[in-house]
């Protein structure tokens, strides 16, 4: 397996948290040897272990999105170049990331009711900790738009943890490193909104 074993993750309790924390995944369905790829929010239910999501009919991979149909999902933690000027010790430059790699099986749920339940649930957990927005189930326009998404959940067949966060360096390299993929995501982010928008 790749990465070395030193970049593996192998704690499920890890892998959750990176799942939790960066929910919005890449799931990958194979169809005809092509691969179709969307960009979807899943949430992982914790009286099953399956991941729950939602996907708009006319999306092309919905109609993979079911009978047991395989798939990959990746989810993405933070990422950012690490430079040599960081350490105390002689390096060369390298990418530190996190990275969830999961397969599972694909069930569609048709029931109407679960559909609306889980959008709800869903809508609650990205809401976390303020909760500013509640949806609620007599919310005219979420009836409106149930006829246009597919919900589905995945069953979780493998599990694997990419985590290159400079662990075999000398500990306080380790933590220059650390700090250094802390401000990279703060700081990188404000500035390419800025050269967007």
């Amino acid at each position: 397996m790749y990465p070395p074993a030193k970049h593996q993750e192998n704690d499920k309790g890890h892998l959750l948290e990176v799942i939790k924390t960066y929910p919005l995944a890449t799931i990958i369905s194979v169809k005809d040897n092509t691969p179709l790829i969307t960009h979807l929010p899943l949430i992982y239910r914790e009286t099953d272990g399956k991941l729950i999501g939602h996907i708009d009919i006319y999306n092309p991979q919905t109609n993979l999105l079911k009978d047991e149909n395989e798939v990959t999902i990746l989810f993405y933690g933070p990422q950012c170049y690490i430079s040599p000027s960081i350490y105390t010790t002689t390096q060369l430059p390298t990418w530190n990331y996190i990275r969830v790699h999961l397969t599972g099986k694909v069930t569609k749920i048709e029931s109407t009711e679960a559909l609306k339940q889980s959008l709800i649930t869903m809508t609650e957990f990205l809401e976390a900790p303020e909760h500013n927005y509640v949806l609620e189930s007599d919310n005219p326009r979420l009836d409106k738009n149930l006829e246009y998404i597919k919900m589905f959940e995945i069953t979780i067949d493998t599990w694997e943890g990419k985590f290159k966060l400079s662990q075999d360096k000398k500990p306080k390299d380790k933590e220059n490193a650390r700090q250094a993929l802390i401000k990279a995501n703060q700081e990188s982010i404000k500035q390419f909104l800025d050269s967007i928008f």
